[in-house]
């Protein structure tokens, strides 16, 4: 008897950072987004490049299933980061500086023609009459640690809930927070709720994309007191319709970006951009 694999877990893939050696620098997560005619790979812009770290990788490797009738075949499949010395993902900003996602355009031609996925799409994101309140069940699915099913090469789920006012900017923010247990390796994974049975399915997705996971919360607790938190930071998943539109407005970029916690106010758009509602991002094309 054939085994049917979860769409959601075939949303989302191992995120390996190398760098120009060819070494694998860090691990991460990410999931796949689709638009249009085009496919994106959707992660945080700290797993691309973190100033405050001198994380610089070249390059981004994520592993493919290839054979609908074998999950476990994958292929390594490469994804450069610059290209002529530009950055070739696309970032965010909002009112309170840089937002943790990034999109980068998947070049379909170089994809296997048996490749096996499922990918996001505007379709999944809230819509208004959508009730997330405080408490709200979700799903947080990646590869903790590295950690996954290395058969089949497929992610692990974490169970989670809202933590914060959904709709609302935490702090000001464009993310809000979850209660779940995560670590390292889980940056990048989609953060999604169960659609309800009342409401259409989305086509073979039956889940709603509220965020993107980026990092753990903490507030510098005394821990041989006190546990750690346990609450975690989610952009809002909004900010990926405006970095994924068709025509994304270029800003020139500084020669050196700044740190996320201490960014500047960014350069005036050339253009009007498309913004996202909750978080107001305005769309900035590396590419």
């Amino acid at each position: 008897m054939s085994v049917v694999v979860e769409t959601l877990l075939l949303a989302v893939t191992k995120v390996n950072t190398v760098n120009d050696a060819g070494e694998v620098m860090t691990n991460a997560t990410g999931f796949f987004y689709e638009r249009d005619s085009e496919l994106f790979l959707i992660t945080n812009r700290h797993v691309v490049l973190s100033e405050e770290n001198q994380h610089r990788p070249a390059c981004l490797q994520i592993e493919l299933h290839i054979d609908p009738d074998n999950i476990a075949a994958i292929q390594n499949f490469s994804i450069p980061l610059y290209k002529d010395g530009q950055p070739e993902w696309r970032e965010t900003t909002d009112s309170a500086g840089l937002i943790d996602i990034v999109a980068i355009a998947l070049d379909r031609s170089a994809l296997p023609d048996t490749m096996v996925y499922e990918a996001f799409t505007p379709a999944h994101e809230v819509q208004p009459y959508d009730r997330i309140e405080v408490g709200t069940s979700l799903l947080i699915v990646g590869f903790p640690l590295g950690f996954h099913d290395s058969l089949h090469h497929l992610p692990v789920a974490r169970q989670a809930i809202v933590a914060s006012a959904f709709g609302m900017r935490f702090q000001g923010n464009g993310y809000f927070l979850t209660d779940a247990r995560l670590h390292r390796g889980t940056s990048g994974a989609p953060v999604v709720a169960a659609i309800s049975p009342s409401l259409k399915k989305v086509g073979n997705l039956p889940w709603m994309l509220l965020g993107v996971h980026a990092a753990r919360l903490d507030v510098g607790a005394d821990l041989t007191q006190d546990e750690r938190l346990g609450l975690n930071c989610a952009w809002y998943a909004d900010a990926i319709a405006t970095l994924t539109a068709p025509a994304v407005a270029a800003v020139e970029a500084p020669a050196e970006p700044a740190p996320i916690i201490t960014v500047p106010t960014p350069p005036a758009l050339t253009t009007p951009a498309p913004t996202s509602p909750i978080t107001g991002a305005v769309a900035k094309s590396k590419s």
